[in-house]
């Protein structure tokens, strides 16, 4: 044997294929998918299954969709009889569904609302949705005593 030739054990030959890598066992079943909607008076981010849909049909009346899937443009409310009435109190309902809401639509809804409880433990229905408080933060170490 030369001096210049290489073992014939550090080449592999041409037709030869190269050794698989090893495969990672999976972890287990990836966790499946809850969809998230926010409520309009909360603004707090929840289960789409915990929170009641309204929708404003192709008529353009605003009904509670109890099948979450109902066609038209949606908008989600907490299980709570006193944001209902926030709702349905102020414009933030019908800005949300940009219709104007008819006096019998109101009245229906009410008396939907009549239905709910008047204080679940939301805290089980939400979470916060990572967005800063909007009340002013308490100034530290500085007292109001004068």
């Amino acid at each position: 044997m030369t001096a210049d030739a290489s073992p014939a054990s550090t080449e592999t030959p041409s037709n030869c294929k190269p050794r698989p890598t090893a495969r990672r066992k999976r972890q287990g079943l990836k966790p499946r998918h809850v969809p998230q909607r926010t409520c309009i008076i909360t603004r707090q981010t929840g289960d789409k299954r915990k929170l009641i849909r309204l929708v404003r049909t192709l008529e353009g009346r605003v009904e509670v969709d109890t099948t979450g899937k109902r066609n038209g443009r949606g908008a989600y409310l907490v299980a709570d009889r006193a944001m209902w009435e926030k709702a349905l109190g102020s414009n933030v309902l019908a800005r949300a569904l940009k219709v104007e809401i008819v006096a019998e639509d109101a009245v229906a809804l009410r008396a939907f609302a009549e239905t709910l409880p008047t204080d679940p433990t939301l805290a089980s229905v939400l979470t916060t949705s990572g967005r800063p408080s909007r009340s002013p933060a308490p100034s530290a170490g500085i007292s109001e005593e004068l």
